[in-house]
């Protein structure tokens, strides 16, 4: 299969939104987050940016996985 340049557009920008997502409800979980950004400690808003940055480079691999492995006829 060869992917275009809409296929990899796609995987990141899906990849970017649910890994955001996931990395805050956890931040937020996990108590790291709060409701304003420039309230939190320095500590934390690294936590929240490792979290955010981890979890959407993991969704982008699955995707990018599941993608190129599983290609439609």
């Amino acid at each position: 299969m060869t992917a275009t340049l809409l296929d990899f557009l796609m995987i990141l920008a899906l990849g970017v939104l649910a890994g955001s997502g996931i990395g805050l409800l956890i931040g937020f979980i996990a108590g790291k987050q709060k409701s304003d950004f420039t309230l939190m400690q320095r500590k934390d808003k690294i936590t929240n940016t490792l979290l955010i940055l981890a979890c959407s480079a993991i969704f982008i691999a699955v995707l990018a996985w599941y993608v190129f492995w599983f290609p439609v006829s």
